[in-house]
This record gives structure tokens, C-alpha cells and sequence, in this order.
């Protein structure tokens, strides 16, 4: 008689297990911590892994005599009253060589590093309306399958054209994985501030993701190999892959609301407006990832773990913000967080070029990462509260707009990064992203309070349990 009983307890563990909203909410956070950990380990690993297999005889890891990048400005007086002429010009010749050599790569690293972006931007319209067909479960683990697949390919490329694949790879997982996952907690959070709070913790994944995997594959490349982050991160995907078939139990399960097309969303004002905040937000340390590390070798000398604890500062306090502004956003109005956002990142990007030690980019890179969390963890619940009042509560479409938006700013800024560093220089790169941010942030006055869609007023309380607080109807009133 035990056995039964056990056999029935256990089904009942499962069945709240699988009915648990927060269960949910930590299989979205895991599954968005380790794509954006493998979208992040790479940045320290890829620009000097393609150096030294490009220059096998001069890895950056064989000194040069007096590498630096004040030798570049020596006369030729300078060294002719040495006795050194010669030693001193092959010196400087040497220099020269590596500094064109590493700013040719930043167009390299810039494209490998966007090929996962645009190959997310043109997946983000087709897995969103195909959630609406066949649910989010089954999405999902195909996010986890070819993400599996892509850390595999990562651990044993050995080419730029592998490393390629995997990283392209990765932007359909990734599309899969964010579309799903916002849309499942869209859909399980119904209430506009509970949801803002999910969201916010489920951004704090990502974030944490971004915070560990700079240092993670830094420090792992140096004392260990390049293999060993990847092999690390394919164990933990594996994991999560179990616990998705545990609680998701991944199957094909249709809407019952009418969604709203894809089309219709691209051409309503308000989402573009959120949409374009989430761009705007992420362009700037999308063009730092390539570009940064390269300028921080050709400047400071930095080496590995520098080059990836550089971004530490943008994440720790990108995990602070998001966690920060997803229920303070909704209390101060979210097109107030994103526009002061935007503010903070236009103020971060100018003050970047000025450092001349890794010391001297720490409060910018944390200014700029607090400054996105602001605006990512404002724009995603609002997109989901704009389609409640303005459209149908049916969100794989409206997030597939919001990881579009936010994969478009990560495929722009690295693919340009290379052509603007060679073409006007790294800092004026910034400079010019910085005025961008400044010129948009009014922007977000538009969403302060966006109009309800009036022949659809009454569906909101009929197909949809999203429960708001009009507090300016309820002034009117008294």
C-alpha cells in the first residue's frame, strides 16, 4: 500500500510543480542567464583566439620591446640621438604592425559578434506568431536544444568560419528562448505590476549572465583553455533542458484569444516608441563588445582578465537596475525611467573615451549598465501592457517586436563598430551614439499615458484577467 502512495504523492509534487508561476519565472531567468553567458564569454576569448591563430609566429602574448601606444608618436629625432637606430625603428615598425592588425580585426570580431543578432532579428517574426499556434513549451526547448548545440560547436571551433556558425547558431536558439519566455511570463502574471516585478527578475538572468560570463570566459581562457568555458556551459544547459521536461512538459497547446497580427503591432505607434527605447538603450554596449577589448590592448596593454572584468562594473549594476525599476517603473511611470535611462547612457558613452586605466572605466561602465537595466526592465512589461489596452492579450508577437528591438541594437553597433573605430575613431563613435540617446530620450514623454484602443475596451475585461488601477479615472470621478 505504500507504493501507491507514494506514486501519488510524487504526482502531486509534480502537478504543483507544474502549476507554480515561480517555477516558471526561474526556468525563463536560467534559460536567459545561460544564453546571454555564452553571448558574453566569448567577448574576452574571440579578438585574441583570432589574432593568434591568424599570426601564429607573433601572438599578442609575445612581448614586443616598449609596447606601447606612446612609442606611435616618437620623431625620428627621438631615436637617431640613440645609438639604437635600428633596434628602435624595427621596435616601432613592430608596434605599428600589431596596431593595424588589431584595428583590421575589430571589423572581424564586429561581424562574428552581429551574425548572432541578425540571424535573432530574422527568427524574432517567425517564432512569434508560431506561439501562437502551438503555445510557448514547445519553443522553448528548441531555444535550449540549438543553444546546447551552438556551446558544443563554440568548445571545438577551431576557425572564424566555425566560430561563425556557432555564433549565428546561437540567434535562433536565442529568439526561441526570449520570445518564449517572455510571452510564458506575460501569460502567467496577468496583473500589470506583478508582471513588472517577474519581468524585472527574469531580466536580472540576463543580467547575470552578462555579469559572469566576461570574467567567466576571461579567467577560464587564461589558466585554463578556450575549450573549457564552453564544455562548463553545455553541463548547465543540460540541466536546464531536464528541468524545462520536467515542469514544461514541452507540447503544442493553441491560444484561445484571437491574436493580434503581426502587422497590426509594427504599426501601432506606442510599441514602436517602447521598441526604439529598447534599441536605442542596448546600441551603445553592443559597439563597446568588439571594440572595447581592442582598445583597451592597443591603449592600456590590458591583458585577458582585464579585458573581461572591464565589463563587470555594466553588469553588476545592469543586475541592479533591472531588479530596481521593474516594480519602480510602474510607480513612477516607465517612460520616466526609460527616458532618464537614456540620459544616464547618452552621459556614460561620452565619459568612456576619457579613461586612461581600466580603474578609470569603472563609474561609466556602471553608469551606462544601471542606465539599461532602467530602460530594459521599463520597455519589456510595457510592451506587454500596451497590447492588453490597445490590442488582445496574446503576447508572442509583441515580444518578438521586443527582442527584435533589443537584437537590433546588438546587431547594429558591432557590425558598425569596426567600419566607425577605423573610419572617425573610437571615441567619436561614442560620441555620436551618446547624441543619439540624448536626442530620443523626450521621446518617452509619448508613453506617459497611452490612449486604449476604443472598439476594444470591452475585450480587455472579457478575454483578458490583466487587473489596472486607473488612478486618473478614479481623480475624475470624485
Amino acid at each position: 500500500m505504500d507504493l501507491p502512495k507514494t506514486a501519488t504523492s510524487m504526482d502531486g509534487w509534480l502537478q504543483r510543480c507544474r502549476e507554480s508561476r515561480k517555477l516558471v519565472l526561474i526556468i525563463v531567468a536560467i534559460a536567459l542567464l545561460l544564453d546571454n553567458m555564452l553571448l558574453t564569454t566569448v567577448v574576452p576569448i574571440i579578438p585574441e583566439f583570432l589574432y593568434d591563430i591568424q599570426h601564429p609566429n607573433a601572438p599578442l602574448t609575445k612581448e614586443l620591446p616598449s609596447y606601447s601606444s606612446s612609442i606611435l608618436n616618437k620623431t625620428g629625432s627621438d631615436t637617431e640621438s640613440s645609438n639604437g637606430n635600428e633596434t628602435s625603428l624595427e621596435v616601432r615598425l613592430q608596434v605599428q604592425e600589431r596596431h593595424n592588425a588589431l584595428m583590421h580585426e575589430t571589423v572581424e570580431v564586429g561581424v562574428l559578434f552581429a551574425s548572432k543578432a541578425f540571424v535573432q532579428l530574422l527568427s524574432n517574426p517567425i517564432v512569434g506568431p508560431l506561439t501562437h499556434r502551438i503555445g510557448y513549451s514547445v519553443p522553448m526547448f528548441a531555444g535550449f536544444f540549438i543553444m546546447f548545440l551552438s556551446t558544443l560547436i563554440f568548445a571545438f571551433g577551431r576557425s572564424y568560419s566555425v566560430l561563425f556558425l556557432a555564433r549565428a547558431l546561437q540567434g535562433v536558439g536565442s529568439a526561441c528562448s526570449t520570445v518564449s519566455g517572455m510571452g510564458m511570463l506575460a501569460e502567467r502574471y496577468p496583473d500589470d505590476e506583478e508582471r513588472g516585478n517577474a519581468m524585472g527578475i527574469a531580466l536580472g538572468g540576463l543580467a547575470l549572465g552578462v555579469l559572469i560570463g566576461p570574467p567567466f570566459g576571461g579567467v577560464m581562457y587564461e589558466f585554463v583553455g578556450k575549450t573549457a568555458p564552453f564544455l562548463i556551459l553545455s553541463v548547465l544547459a543540460l540541466g536546464d533542458g531536464c528541468l524545462q521536461l520536467l515542469v514544461l512538459q514541452p507540447g503544442v497547446k493553441q491560444q484561445e484569444v484571437e491574436p493580434p497580427s503581426l502587422k497590426e503591432l509594427v504599426s501601432d505607434p506606442y510599441i514602436i516608441i517602447a521598441a526604439g527605447a529598447i534599441t536605442f538603450a542596448n546600441t551603445g554596449i553592443a559597439m563597446l563588445e568588439p571594440s572595447l577589448p581592442i582598445w583597451m590592448m592597443d591603449t592600456m596593454k590590458a591583458d585577458r582578465w582585464k579585458q573581461g572584468v572591464t565589463f563587470l562594473p555594466a553588469s553588476i549594476s545592469y543586475l541592479i537596475g533591472t531588479n530596481l525599476f521593474g516594480p519602480l517603473g510602474h510607480r513612477m511611470g516607465r517612460w520616466l525611467a526609460a527616458m532618464l535611462g537614456l540620459v544616464i547612457i547618452g552621459v556614460s558613452l561620452l565619459m568612456i573615451p576619457m579613461a586612461r586605466s581600466i580603474n578609470h572605466l569603472i563609474i561609466p561602465n556602471a553608469g551606462l549598465g544601471f542606465a539599461i537595466g532602467m530602460v530594459d526592465s521599463s520597455m519589456m512589461p510595457e510592451l506587454g501592457y500596451l497590447v492588453d489596452i490597445r490590442h488582445s492579450a496574446v503576447y508572442g508577437s509583441v515580444y518578438a517586436i521586443g527582442d527584435f528591438a533589443f537584437c537590433l541594437g546588438f546587431a547594429i553597433g558591432p557590425a558598425l563598430s569596426g567600419t566607425l573605430v577605423n573610419s572617425i575613431g573610437f571615441e567619436w563613435m561614442l560620441f555620436g551614439d551618446a547624441i543619439l540617446c540624448f536626442l530620443y530620450a523626450p521621446v518617452m514623454y509619448f508613453l506617459r499615458s497611452p490612449p486604449t484602443k476604443e472598439e476594444k475596451k470591452s475585450l480587455i475585461g472579457e478575454k483578458s484577467s490583466v487587473r489596472y488601477i486607473n488612478y486618473q479615472n478614479d481623480e475624475e470621478e470624485e
